[in-house]
């Protein structure tokens, strides 16, 4: 049973009724939804609309070949003719289509190396060729990165999937880039460790992928991002040479650290083929308890004082406000966890050793919160199952969502003070522009879910229908709002197709004409990953 927390501090050891949940594994979230961010309709019965004609401005490279019988075979003869998919269109559609239905490619050819030296091979020919490339892992991204535009080449990690070692001592491991994070987390744990990344597709989701998104997750408070986990990387450049910079020493300070590079580049400068990384040992005793709050004011005064009275065993904090949790209830079977309901909540895990020193830590915590009302109401998990149950109302909102007739994702970061602000700028200015709060409107509700120990909003717009006034009043009033306060267009999820040309909303002109001359050094035949990461103009 969950244990109840109300404004009286006996409460706290008052027992509530049990909560039965329908449980729902991280992983079919993102093998199961169909959601949409930009004015279409699609459906498990229409077809995917190409991705080169839903944006506007796209035209094929004219400087890339097209593929021949004789480059097939050349191909065949690197990876072997059982690890390449060509011109079967079934086959291919697992490969030139998204999770979520949003963008389709026209690749006529997969191919699955196995080694790096085989990744190599492709990657030379390809650029002596100049036959475009887009690498893929898990392809449970969220902004069309993994997913070809045109006719481009799908280079799958998905069998370069090995443990290469493990030291138990330090807790460094080794790993091909193909290898599953939640495959990874699992091996980890028979031995006491676990993989400092945790998301909600980490049940199809690849390390490499990870990698080439800086993936943030659940845990970034407490783990930190990838760029300070990840020790050393082997890289495939676009000319075939291999960078390897596979390092297992935490302190070194000869040169440029030119892993950073490729960590967040999207496959745009090289192919991520092996990591080094460093990993925490699991933690013996885990808590999660749930808080319900009148103010954004509170939520903030919440994570505050947890940054102080849980310090070192603060492992999440996450919050989501009231619009959310209906979405969630409309579409989910589960019992309340509270017997009300309020504007906010938020979602606490702790992390540590000690359980005894754990729990007191926590109770005082919690106790505080209802002497100084910050909170009105809690629940605290008894047991691993009751665990579960909270965090999937949490990781329930995206499939929620996707059962709406449409919904626009937006995964951006500001300072922590600004994210409800920014929530309730976007209602207004829906309202302003006559899509939202009039009996025909075809918006539902704007919803707030996210991050906040990383200032990371996941802004969701649900809608009852498609209307093209939706996202002409999003984009970029959106882009610019978060601009002026100094925050990311994209938080977590990257660039891609979606945000490339907004990039200039979130880095200034110097910054990214460096960028594009780092592309030119690496890639000057831009084979790799082409028309996304960075603006064409």
């Amino acid at each position: 049973m969950l244990r109840t927390t109300t404004r009286h501090l006996a409460a706290l050891r008052h027992v509530a009724q049990p909560v039965v949940m329908r449980q729902a594994s991280r992983a079919s979230v993102y093998k199961s939804v169909t959601l949409l961010s930009r004015p279409y309709a699609t459906s498990n019965n229409k077809v995917v609309p190409l991705t080169a004609e839903k944006y506007p401005g796209f035209t094929r490279n004219d400087q890339f070949k097209k593929l021949t019988e004789k480059d097939v075979d050349h191909f065949k003869g690197i990876v072997g003719e059982s690890a390449l998919i060509y011109n079967n269109e079934d086959d291919l559609a697992a490969f030139n289509t998204d999770w979520m239905n949003k963008y389709r490619g026209q690749s006529q050819l997969v191919l699955k190396p196995k080694t790096t030296q085989q990744v190599a091979d492709i990657l030379k020919y390809c650029n002596d060729q100049r036959i475009a490339v887009v690498p893929q892992g898990g392809n449970t991204g969220l902004v069309g990165g993994s997913i070809p535009v045109f006719d481009e080449v799908v280079l799958s990690l998905q069998s370069m999937n090995s443990i290469r070692s493990f030291d138990d001592v330090s807790g460094i491991l080794t790993a091909d880039a193909g290898c599953i994070l939640e495959g990874l987390d699992n091996w980890l744990n028979e031995k006491g460790y676990m993989m400092p990344l945790d998301l909600g597709a980490k049940g199809s989701c690849h390390i490499g992928g990870n990698l080439a998104t800086n993936a943030g997750g659940l845990r970034l408070l407490r783990y930190g991002s990838l760029h300070g986990t990840v020790l050393g990387l082997e890289v495939v450049l676009p000319d075939g040479s291999i960078l390897d910079s596979m390092s297992t020493l935490r302190k070194d300070n000869t040169g440029y650290d030119l892993k950073q590079l490729f960590i967040g580049s999207e496959g745009t400068i090289g192919v991520i083929t092996g990591v080094s990384i460093l990993t925490p040992r699991r933690p013996k005793a885990v808590n999660v308890a749930l808080l319900g709050l009148n103010s954004y004011d509170d939520v903030q005064k919440a994570f505050k004082q947890s940054r102080s009275e849980l310090s070192e065993i603060l492992s999440a904090f996450e919050f989501w406000d009231n619009n959310a949790l209906q979405i969630y209830k409309k579409h989910s079977d589960a019992k309340p966890l509270m017997e009300s309901e309020y504007p906010f909540y938020v979602l606490i895990e702790t992390s540590g050793s000690n359980k005894d020193h754990d729990d007191e830590k926590l109770t005082s915590y919690l106790e505080n919160m209802m002497v100084d009302e910050v909170a009105q109401d809690g629940v605290v998990a008894q047991d691993e199952t009751q665990i579960k149950n909270i965090w999937s109302v949490r990781e329930g909102f995206t499939e929620a969502l996707g059962k709406e007739a449409a919904v626009y994702k937006y995964d951006i970061s500001m300072p922590v003070p600004k994210i409800n602000e920014c929530l309730e700028d976007m209602r207004q200015h829906l309202k302003d522009g006559g899509v939202f709060g009039q009996p025909d409107s075809p918006i539902i509700d704007v919803v707030g879910y996210g991050h906040v120990g990383d200032g990371n909003l996941h802004l969701n717009i649900a809608a009852n229908r498609i209307d093209k006034r939706v996202p002409e009043l999003i984009e970029p009033y959106l882009f610019e709002w978060v601009a002026k306060q100094n925050g990311s267009i994209s938080a977590e999820h990257g660039l891609g197709v979606a945000k490339n040309q907004f990039l200039s909303y979130s880095k200034p002109e110097g910054m990214i004409k460096m960028m594009k001359t780092i592309k030119d050094l690496l890639d000057p035949n831009a084979i790799l990953n082409p028309y996304k990461y960075l603006p064409s103009k």
